[in-house]
C-alpha cells in the first residue's frame, strides 16, 4: 500500500509540473497544425487556411473555439465512465511525457530513468484507444480500437529494441546524458538502420500516414473516435499532435543529439512527418503487419545482436543484463512495465 501511495504521489507531482507548462505547449501544437495544413496545401496545390487572422495563422484557435461550443453527443449504448475517461486519460499521458523531455532551454524532471519512463507512458496509450472504441457501443469504433492495439503491439518490440540499443551503448537511461554523448558524433551515423526503423515505427506508433489504419475513413468512417464530438474529440486531436512533437524530440535526442541547433533539428523532423503525410498513400492492413513483423523486427534483432556481442566482448555486461530483463518483461506482459515510475 505504501508503494502505491508513493507511486500516486509521484504521478501527481509529474502531472502538476506538466500543467504548469500546458499553455505554451498547446500554443505550439496549435501553430504546428496550421503549419501542417500550409505545407500540405503547398505540396498538394490546395488553398488551405487563409481567412482567419493574417495568412490564416489563427485558424487553429478558431477551430478550438468552435469545438468547445459544439454539442457533446453521447451514444445510447455507450459505457458512460470509460467513454469520457478515454480521451482525458490519453491527453494526460501525453502531457506527463512532456515533463521528461529535454530541450535546449530546460527539462522539468531530469531523472536517470527518463527514457524508461517515457516508454512506459507511451505503452499505456493503447489502453485509452481500446477504451474509446469499446465504450462507444459501435462496431466501427471498436474495430478501430482493435486495429490500433494490433498495430502498436506489432511495432512496440522493434521500437523498444531500437531505443535501448542507444541506451546500452551509452550505459545510461538519462536523456540529457545521451544528448551530451553525441556532441562529437551523431548516433544516426553508426546506427543508421536503427535510425530509419525508429522514424518508421514512430509513424506507426502515432497512427500517422501511411500507418493510419485505425482511423481509415474509407473503411471505418473515422476509427475509434467516431462517436466523439466537442471537447472530447479535441482531446484526441491534441493528443495526436502532442505525440508527434514528442516523437520528433526523441528522434533528435537519441540519434541526432548535441545541444547545438536543437530546436532546428526538432523542427526538421516535424516537417519530415508532414511531407510523409502529404506524399505517401496509406498501406493495406496486411502490408502494415508484414512490415512490422517480417521486415523491421528481423533487421532490428540482427543489428541489436551485433551490438550486444560487441559490448560483451568489451566486458560491458552489467547494463546489458538489466536491459534484457526489461525487454523480456515487456514482450511477455504486454508493456505493463511501469515500476520505474
Amino acid at each position: 500500500m505504501e508503494i502505491i501511495n508513493r507511486l500516486l504521489i509521484q504521478l501527481l507531482e509529474v502531472l502538476i509540473l506538466s500543467i504548469r507548462s500546458i499553455v505554451p505547449r498547446l500554443l505550439v501544437i496549435a501553430f504546428y497544425t496550421v503549419c501542417e495544413r500550409k505545407f500540405i496545401r503547398s505540396i498538394q496545390r490546395r488553398r488551405g487556411p487563409t481567412e482567419v487572422g493574417r495568412w490564416g495563422l489563427l485558424q487553429a484557435i478558431a477551430d478550438g473555439v468552435k469545438l468547445v461550443f459544439k454539442e457533446v453527443i453521447v451514444p445510447i449504448k455507450r459505457h458512460f465512465l470509460f467513454f469520457f475517461f478515454a480521451p482525458v486519460f490519453l491527453f494526460c499521458i501525453s502531457l506527463i511525457g512532456w515533463a521528461f523531455l529535454p530541450t535546449s532551454v530546460m527539462v522539468l524532471i531530469d531523472s536517470k530513468y527518463s527514457l524508461l519512463r517515457i516508454l512506459a507512458l507511451s505503452s499505456l496509450g493503447v489502453y485509452g484507444i481500446i477504451f474509446a472504441g469499446w465504450s462507444s457501443g459501435s462496431r466501427y469504433p471498436f474495430l478501430g480500437g482493435v486495429r490500433a492495439a494490433a498495430q502498436l503491439i506489432s511495432y512496440e518490440l522493434a521500437i523498444t529494441l531500437t531505443v535501448f540499443t542507444v541506451a546500452v551503448t551509452r550505459n545510461t537511461l538519462n536523456l540529457c546524458e545521451i544528448i551530451e554523448f553525441q556532441s562529437k558524433l551523431w548516433l544516426c551515423v553508426p546506427f543508421f538502420p536503427f535510425f530509419l526503423v525508429f522514424v518508421i515505427t514512430g509513424l506507426a506508433e502515432n497512427n500517422r500516414t501511411p500507418f493510419d489504419l485505425p482511423e481509415a475513413e474509407a473503411e471505418l468512417v473515422a476509427g475509434y473516435n467516431l462517436e466523439y464530438s466537442s471537447i472530447p474529440f479535441r482531446l484526441f486531436f491534441l493528443r495526436e499532435y502532442c505525440n508527434i512533437i514528442i516523437m520528433s524530440v526523441l528522434t533528435v535526442v537519441l540519434f541526432v543529439g548535441g545541444w547545438d541547433y536543437f530546436l532546428f533539428k526538432v523542427l526538421f523532423f516535424r516537417v519530415l512527418y508532414i511531407v510523409i503525410r502529404a506524399r505517401l498513400p496509406r498501406l493495406r492492413y496486411d502490408q502494415l503487419i508484414e512490415l512490422g513483423w517480417n521486415i523491421l523486427l528481423p533487421i532490428v534483432l540482427s543489428y541489436f545482436s551485433f551490438v550486444v556481442i560487441g559490448l560483451l566482448i568489451l566486458n560491458d555486461t552489467c547494463f546489458i543484463v538489466g536491459f534484457l530483463k526489461i525487454v523480456i518483461f515487456r514482450s511477455t506482459r504486454e508493456r505493463i512495465y511501469i515500476g520505474g515510475l
